[in-house]
Parts: structure tokens; sequence; C-alpha cells
């Protein structure tokens, strides 16, 4: 009988020098239980429980810092189910596209590692192999269809090209087709061991439902293990086996529809706000224009709806489409034209440095 496993493991936090050679040893020696565990990113400890094989820093819905620990059972789930979906075979090769801090670069070397093959690192390098899989945000898709040729070319020989880490637009999704890319969109974060339902279906051994206030629940074998130093806050966000989400969603026909997150949700005058779906009300009834919307506190209103573009608006249509689609409480109280919209690096609108600039232009 196997001896279990009970004093602390070393925890290790990754280097940005090593290779991804190295890298990759030392990931499967901690996923093997034969070496570390590894924190992708700056850690307060230098030990944890045993099942612990990996640690992932995320800010989670509050900015807080956390610190994320997952299982190697955990995420040889994920990467299973991952390649049950897309049909993923042993020797298939993955590119890395993203940053190993999140747990979508993170999950790139699991998945290699479950097929017995490389990964392209592509972080610093353009030298743009030949890969059949790779997983990347929106923002990189689009700049991929608009301008960047060899990384378009490079998605385009892809079997499929995961995106997330936030929403993907039906028009960026529509153009990724035109232009011979096979997307698949997931929906997930660091607590299931990053994406876990893709192209609005569950993964395999995935269960969802929804609260009584419209928030996603989640539960499957790719869940983690804790915070790690904060155990408290793991159990507030868990109800028996589910997790609890930050994000609203529906449910129709077996298919998951994320609506939006708790705190994109804001309170102007009374009513309630999606910001997420303000944008996508937009962006459908404007599709040549880019939109991000944030709040900014108001005396008047309590918080101030605002609303920026890349382009240059007409307000007064916007004000009025706004106005007979979702009411007068939905029309921007503050506008700015012709902005750069700022994006965290996993690709995330990034709504308080949004709203900082409104408040140094209307001060």
């Amino acid at each position: 009988m196997a001896m279990v496993k009970t004093s602390p493991r070393e925890l290790v936090s990754v280097p940005p020098e090593w290779s991804i050679t190295q890298l990759m040893r030392v990931l499967k020696a901690a996923l093997d239980g034969d070496g570390p565990a590894l924190a992708f990113g700056p850690s307060k400890f230098q030990q944890v429980n045993p099942d612990i094989a990996v640690v992932i820093p995320t800010s989670g819905s509050t900015g807080a810092p956390k610190e994320v620990a997952l299982s190697a059972m955990a995420l040889r789930a994920s990467a299973r189910a991952a390649h049950q979906f897309i049909g993923a075979k042993p020797l298939d090769r993955w590119s890395l596209l993203l940053p190993i801090n999140h747990i979508a670069g993170v999950n790139v070397l699991v998945r290699a590692l479950e097929l017995n093959s490389e990964v392209i690192d592509l972080r610093k390098s353009m030298d743009y192999l030949d890969a059949d899989f790779t997983s990347i945000v929106p923002t990189q898709l689009y700049r991929a269809i608009n301008g960047e040729k060899e990384l378009l070319a490079h998605l385009q020989k892809m079997k499929t090209v995961l995106v997330g880490g936030s929403a993907t637009s039906e028009l960026l999704k529509k153009d990724a087709q035109a232009n011979g890319i096979h997307v698949v969109t997931t929906y997930g974060m660091s607590e299931m061991s990053g994406g876990c339902i893709y192209n609005n279906q569950p993964l395999a051994g995935v269960d969802v439902e929804i609260d009584s206030i419209g928030r996603i629940a989640l539960k499957g074998p790719m869940q983690a293990t804790t915070y790690l130093g904060d155990a408290e806050t793991w159990q507030m966000n868990k109800l028996n086996d589910w997790f609890l989400t930050s994000d609203l969603g529906k449910i129709v026909e077996g298919k998951l529809f994320v609506e939006g997150r708790i705190d994109d949700q804001i309170i102007s005058g009374g009513e309630k706000i999606s910001l997420t779906v303000l944008e996508e009300i937009l962006t459908e009834k404007f599709p040549t224009s880019s939109f991000m919307a944030c709040a900014v506190t108001d005396p008047e209103w309590g918080q101030a709806l605002c609303l920026a573009s890349k382009t240059i608006l007409n307000q007064a249509e916007i004000k009025e489409f706004l106005r007979v689609r979702l009411g007068a409480y939905a029309v921007p109280k503050y506008f700015l034209d012709e902005v750069e919209f700022p994006f965290t690096t996993i690709g995330k609108p990034d709504r308080l440095t949004l709203a900082k600039k409104f408040e140094r232009s209307y001060k």
C-alpha cells in the first residue's frame, strides 16, 4: 500500500529566466509529486500542503490578492477535459502566447505534458513554428485579424484556438471565422483551473447552476483546493461542493451564457446597470465603433455611468438609442472619445484605470 505524504511540501517561485525546457521539467516533477510545488508569481509562503502542486496569483473581484492552490489532480482533470472537447491527440503541439503568471498560460504547459509534446514558446519570440492548438485572449485575436500578419498566419494553421479571459464579441468571432480561424470560446477562472466552459458548454465532469441572484456556481474535478493562508475567504466562496463565482449568467437549453460580473454592475440613480451588457448592446448597434464603460462616484447619481470609445461618437445618437432601448437611466453622464482602452495583462477591461481617466477629464 502506497504511503500517503503528510509533511509540508516546499513551494518555489518560478524565476523568469527559466527556459521552457527547464520549466516543463520542473512542472512535471511538481505534478508527479517528485519535486517542489511551483508558485507562478510572488508568494508569501515557502511551504504548502503535500497535495498542492501549483499556486496561481489572482486578484479576484475585489482586487484583494489571493493565491489559488491547485492539486495535480485538478490540473490534469482540466487538461484532459479540454483535450476531450477539442479532440487533441498525443504529440499534438501547443503554442504559448500567454504569460505564465495566469492560469491560462500554465494550462498550456500542463496540456503539453499530458500529450507528451513540446511547447512552442512565443512569449518573447516571433518564431511562429506550426502548432495544433493555442490559447489567447480576445485582444490578441483582434490584433491578429487587424494587422499582425505573422500571428494571423500562426492562428490560421491551428486545429483550434481557445479564446478566453474576457468576453469575445460576436463580431470578433465572425471576423475570426471569415479569416479561417477555428475559435472555441472559454469561460472559467483560476479557482476552476481555468476554462471549464467551452462554447457555452460545460466540459466533461463540470456542473453549472445559477443561484437566486443570478450568480454562476460551478462544480467539477478541476476545482482548486483553497486560497493559501485564507481558508476563510475560500469557504465564503463555497457552498458545499460548489464554487460561487462573481459572474452573472443564465442557462438556456443546457448552455451557459455569461451576462457580466457582479462587480460590473453599477447602481446609478437607484437603477442597476450591467456595464458588460451595455457594451454588447452598443457594439451590436454600432459595429464600427468599440466601447468600454465604467462608473465614477457622483453626488447626484451615486455612481455616474461613463462611456469611452476609440472613435469619435455621435453622442446624441448614442443617448437616444440607449434611452429607447434600456431607459433614461442607461444614458451615460460622461463621454470620452478616441481613448486607448486599458486592459489587464490577461486582456480583461481595466475599468478602474478608465474611471481615473474620466475623473481627470471632468474635474
